[in-house]
């Protein structure tokens, strides 16, 4: 095996060791893939202006997110299905995020149950340290809903990601190529019920994820269920799936906790726009009423540089971390973490930033394609 220097390695190697429908559900976005291709490219819009002389020999990449101290500012997404890539799943994550010190959002598509991974990643009754979020969709049985975000609680979850971005699911043209469904020996592990667990059913010819979904998300989620989820929750609640300004103001306006500008990895709408794109429209629109965090197209330490700059709290990171599980399991994941926490360090010090608060928008440039 080859040294791997970059996140790109880790996905050449995960490539050669995953089935082809699990990759192309991972890889994949919605459509032409369009706005999958523009994440990673958006981060290229933009240039880092250094400043020289600054002593950089410490810095200090420690955040707050949502209360709680991470060692670096780049959490872990959450991504469904984890056991796909590697027997330990989310459990071997939620491990490796603990070991780092950085957070982690668990699908409510787990393959690991929301108990498991409490405990593997330090809540109550597991080691100290580990700081773990719900990723939550709003099944059409409110109560089915509920009753994961209950378990949260109970297992020491510090907060709700509340996906609103996906009252259906996008189009993905290699899982409905692939037929994709869940291989026969996994299953959604939070839910009991076969049809619920994505374990059983007939798909057809389309992706059996998409069936899934439009038989058991509600499309008729509205401004109301955030209030309603809201009165029904102790934690903080972030919305996760947010790119337009308007939208960010009600969100506000909501009261949430926390905005994450996401466009789901690309694979919901194609032709949106690139996350890096609106994300400092919607922290000037937030105007500091509450956190404000990015995921998409996140490859590199300069990428996280420039997000930091244009205004998100943290970012959160999904194929990456899928890559490193599927090359080797929790060392794999550990070792993608530390990539990026290195090359930010690196980042920063040659920028001349020796903390977080001295990353803001005078270090970038807006490159002009027209001179080019």
């Amino acid at each position: 095996m080859s040294q791997r220097v970059c996140v790109a390695d880790f996905e050449a190697q995960a490539r050669t060791v995953l089935p082809k429908a699990v990759y192309d559900y991972y890889r994949s976005g919605a459509d032409e893939q369009r706005t999958l291709h523009d994440n990673v490219e958006a981060f290229n819009r933009w240039c880092v202006v250094p400043r020289v002389l600054r002593d950089v020999s410490s810095v200090d990449m420690s955040v707050s997110v949502l209360g709680q101290r991470l060692s670096f500012p780049v959490c872990v997404a959450s991504t469904a299905m984890q056991r796909m890539a590697h027997p330990d799943g989310e459990v071997a994550t939620a491990r490796a995020c603990r070991a780092v010190g950085t957070g982690m959002m668990l699908s409510s598509w787990a393959t690991s149950t929301i108990e498991e991974v409490g405990e593997a990643g330090g809540a109550p009754g597991g080691a100290p340290g580990g700081v773990l979020w719900l990723q939550l969709y709003i099944y059409k049985d409110r109560e089915l809903s509920l009753s994961l975000v209950r378990r949260a609680e109970q297992a020491g979850y510090q907060a709700v990601f509340l996906t609103v971005d996906t009252p259906y699911l996008g189009r993905r043209w290699d899982d409905v190529r692939n037929r994709f469904k869940l291989p026969s020996h996994l299953s959604m592990s939070n839910f009991s019920a076969p049809s619920m667990a994505f374990s059983e059913g007939s798909y057809g010819a389309d992706s059996g994820l998409a069936v899934y979904v439009a038989k058991a998300i509600d499309p008729t989620l509205s401004w109301e269920d955030v209030l309603w989820l809201k009165r029904n929750t102790r934690l903080p609640v972030i919305l996760k799936g947010v790119l337009s300004v308007e939208d960010a103001c009600q969100a506000v306006e909501c009261g949430v906790d926390g905005i994450l500008v996401s466009n789901h990895g690309a694979r919901q709408l194609d032709g949106v726009p690139a996350t890096l794109d609106v994300l400092e429209e919607v922290v000037r629109a937030v105007g500091g009423r509450c956190e404000v965090f990015l995921d998409g197209g996140v490859r590199r330490g300069t990428d996280v540089l420039k997000a930091l700059a244009l205004g998100a709290k943290a970012v959160f990171l999904g194929r990456a971390v899928l890559w490193g599980l599927a090359c080797q399991g929790e060392e794999g994941v550990t070792e993608v973490l530390n990539l990026l926490r290195e090359e930010l360090r690196l980042a920063m010090a040659l920028a001349g930033c020796r903390s977080l608060a001295e990353v803001t928008k005078a270090l970038l440039r807006r490159r002009d394609f027209s001179r080019l």
